[in-house]
C-alpha cells in the first residue's frame, strides 16, 4: 500500500533557503524511505537533492509545498515542517 501525504510550510529564516538550511533539509529528508518532493512556484524538486532545493531560490516568506509518498510519508512531512518551524536549526 502506498501512502501519500501533502502539506505546506513557510520559510521564516531571514536569508531564505540558502545552502545551510537546504543542507539541513536534505539531511532530514534523506533519513526517510519515502520519496519527497518540494514545490515552489512552477518548480518541483527532490527534497533529497541539495542542488534541487537551491534551484528553488526560495526567500523568506515563501510557501513551500511538500508531497511525500511511501510507508513513512506522513512522518517525513511532519519532520520537515518541524524543521522549517525551527528555522532549520540555524541560529544567526
Amino acid at each position: 500500500m502506498k501512502y501519500k501525504t501533502k502539506d505546506t510550510f513557510t520559510i521564516i529564516n531571514e536569508k531564505g533557503l540558502h545552502t545551510r538550511p537546504s543542507t539541513e533539509l536534505v539531511r532530514c529528508a534523506s533519513s526517510f524511505k519515502a520519496q519527497i518532493f518540494l514545490s515552489y512556484q512552477d518548480l518541483t524538486v527532490n527534497a533529497k537533492s541539495l542542488l534541487g532545493i537551491l534551484m528553488l531560490a526560495a526567500h523568506r516568506g515563501s510557501k513551500i509545498h511538500i508531497e511525500a509518498e511511501g510507508e513513512d510519508a506522513s512522518a517525513a512531512v511532519q519532520a520537515l515542517i518541524e524543521l522549517a518551524q525551527n528555522r532549520f536549526n540555524i541560529k544567526y
